[in-house]
């Protein structure tokens, strides 16, 4: 899945061990997306590694990819939007972080595919 809009806030980042003693850590943001009625939505990044990579900055516009995750706990169920890659679409400059690893990935071409011109024996009625 994904969502387009402007980082409207960066939340603090949030770490502890797990009961393997591993370290962990998140980072939330919150995304205002461009609608006729802008909608806010609170997505994730986990580990210190793509947090850092991703460096994302509060007013900056992105498309972030994602995953939903749904779990219960103690008879409460609890949502994580968990983003996978983040496009910056700034200046109409795009940065993506290829999938899984946060790594800058090369810019895709704008250019439009060339299409063959209509034939003369079109049969579509439009």
């Amino acid at each position: 899945m994904e969502i387009t809009g402007k980082i409207i806030a960066v939340l603090p980042a949030q770490g502890g061990v797990s009961k393997t003693g591993n370290e962990w850590k998140k980072q939330e943001y919150v995304l205002e997306t461009f609608d006729q009625y802008p909608r806010k939505v609170c997505f994730q990044i986990f580990g210190n590694d793509k947090i850092e990579q991703a460096s994302i900055q509060a007013g900056e516009d992105l498309t972030v990819y994602f995953d939903i995750d749904s779990r219960e706990y103690n008879g409460r169920w609890f949502t994580n939007i968990n983003a996978w890659k983040v496009e910056r679409t700034n200046n109409n400059a795009a940065t993506s972080l290829a999938p899984g690893n946060f790594e800058p990935a090369p810019a895709s071409s704008s250019q439009a595919p060339d299409f063959p011109p209509p034939s003369e024996t079109d049969d579509l009625p439009f």
